[in-house]
């Protein structure tokens, strides 16, 4: 298929990224431009000859600009097949011309609505109605019509231009995909957007869900899968997928994984706090009054496990725990922080044996955690719930044995209920000094889990607590904590057989809390 020699340009973005060079590139090839409103004037002012479309058209911009590309002179000469005479007889009866590039951004919308207590009015007024429909135009003519709707598509576009004075089919169809993607994502933002406002359901009728492809990853959880990494386009807080890699081999498929749970707990922790993943679950964490401390008490709760781990702060990495990652013997997959000291960036690229291939992902600062919606693919569809993030509130707290906890050991049952709602179901941690001694996860038997975490533990049941993220269906769980040592017990509560288990506890001298709510996660 012969390529139409671009004559014409219409250029209307709200980002003006790259337009300046890119319209004096198009200029200097001989192409003449036409524009609108705001981004005529700033093509004007850097001295770019253009054409304001209102002089082309004979009608004037309308409604505070609502109305100024909807008009035939401009939706003919985009639609235009150029190999049809009957198309190129009506431009030429209507004294029409032809464009054969657009370039087109929408209104800030999403911008606009990720804003804090955005007003409806000042949402509905980013609708975009000319420009979405001038990029479908275009994009539906790819045949002749190049459509450009990123500033990232300048470069590749312009140097065609300059070499043969139009485009190649491959690439208008590449730039076809991109702007139906393009405007797809916003038409899914705006619906989102008013349902979640207009609708008192948790969940609407009908979801959207918006990805874009952060990169391609090298295999999946196994070398024979492919897979890629995707960022939802409306997502807010701090995360792994934002953050920036400092230092490291590229990340797989896994260490997304794992990097996502260890700085999701990490963020969860109280004080400085550092959490060890292993395969998803926390094999070590620790809260203390420095980060180094809490690194080391992190790393100690199961060393075996914690080679080749991955590791979550929710403090800045400084050069103390720096120098005792360094230390002989340890070895690090990757860290997310939500900072690197200069000092402990050094130390981390250049001490230890894996220091090329550590890799450092700089997060941003720990944002307040706030419950949203997660979704898991089943075959067929998607589960959706609320996220099970926010903290629970102590005042629902019971003691419901004869015997107390001591004061000194609250905090704890705060480290071991924070920690343990983290750990794969049926979970069972045992912590001290507000640190992971010893977990049991995603065992069929909750006895089993129990068995895990106090074998773990070691000597550290003495004195330790014990958590479990939901409640305890026979009494044995507990005659196995209190002849490990354990000190105290915190659990949800709600099984038929809690009168039971609240006797073996009795019996043992073994105070116990129920929370009443229960933590799964599968």
């Amino acid at each position: 298929m012969e390529s139409p020699k671009i004559q014409r340009a219409l250029l209307s973005v709200s980002d003006k990224e790259g337009l300046i060079d890119f319209a004096q590139g198009l200029h200097d090839a001989g192409v003449e431009l036409y524009s609108t409103g705001g981004t005529s004037r700033h093509l004007q002012d850097a001295g770019i000859p253009v054409r304001d479309v209102s002089d082309y058209t004979n009608f004037p911009e309308m409604m505070d600009g609502r109305v100024k590309t909807l008009h035939p002179k401009i939706f003919a000469g985009i639609l235009c097949r150029h190999d049809r005479p009957d198309d190129m007889n009506a431009l030429e009866e209507h004294e029409i011309a032809t464009f054969e590039l657009v370039v087109v951004n929408l209104y800030p919308f999403q911008q606009t609505v990720a804003k804090p207590d955005v007003e409806r009015g000042e949402a509905v007024e980013k609708i975009d109605i000319g420009g979405p429909s001038l990029v479908r135009a275009a994009a539906k003519n790819h045949a002749f019509t190049t459509i450009a709707t990123a500033a990232g598509q300048y470069a590749e576009i312009l140097g065609q231009v300059q070499v043969s004075g139009s485009t190649s089919f491959d690439l208008r169809r590449k730039l076809m995909v991109e702007a139906f993607t393009h405007t797809a994502l916003y038409d899914q933002a705006i619906s989102n957007h008013f349902a979640a406002e207009d609708s008192e359901e948790t969940f609407p009728q009908v979801v959207n869900l918006p990805l874009e492809r952060v990169s391609s990853l090298r295999y999946g959880e196994n070398p024979h899968q492919d897979a890629a990494l995707y960022r939802f386009t409306h997502h807010k807080s701090r995360s792994v997928i934002d953050a920036e890699q400092l230092n490291g081999k590229e990340l797989s498929y896994n260490n997304y994984l794992d990097l996502d749970a260890a700085w999701n707990i990490a963020a969860g922790l109280p004080d400085s706090g550092v959490s060890v993943i292993k395969h998803n679950n926390p094999c070590g964490a620790a809260s203390a009054a420095t980060i180094k401390e809490a690194c080391v008490n992190a790393m100690a709760g199961d060393p075996v496990s914690a080679f080749g781990s991955i590791l979550g702060f929710n403090a800045e990495l400084d050069a103390e725990a720096a120098e005792f990652l360094s230390t002989p013997g340890l070895f690090v997959e990757a860290i997310a922080a939500p900072s690197f000291s200069a000092e402990a960036l050094e130390i981390l690229t250049t001490r230890p044996k894996w220091k090329n291939n550590v890799r450092l992902m700089q997060v941003g600062q720990v944002a307040t955690i706030e419950s949203t919606q997660v979704f898991r693919q089943i075959d067929g569809g998607m589960l959706a719930q609320t996220s099970d993030s926010l903290a629970d509130d102590e005042a629902e707290w019971k003691v419901v044995t004869d015997v107390t906890p001591e004061p000194s050991l609250m905090n704890e049952l705060r480290f071991g209920w924070a920690i343990c709602r983290h750990v794969k179901s049926n979970a069972i941690t045992i912590s001290k000094d507000r640190a992971l001694r010893g977990a049991g996860a995603g065992q069929m038997s909750r006895v089993d889990s129990v068995d895990i975490a106090i074998r773990k533990s070691g000597e550290h049941c003495r004195g330790g607590v014990l958590a479990s993220d939901a409640f305890f269906p026979f009494p044995d769980s507990i005659h196995k904590a209190a002849e490990a040592g354990i000190a105290a017990i915190i659990q949800p509560g709600g099984s038929k057989k809690d009168p039971d288990v609240i006797a073996a506890c009795n019996e043992c001298k073994l105070p116990m809390v129920f929370t009443g709510r229960r933590h799964f996660k599968h």
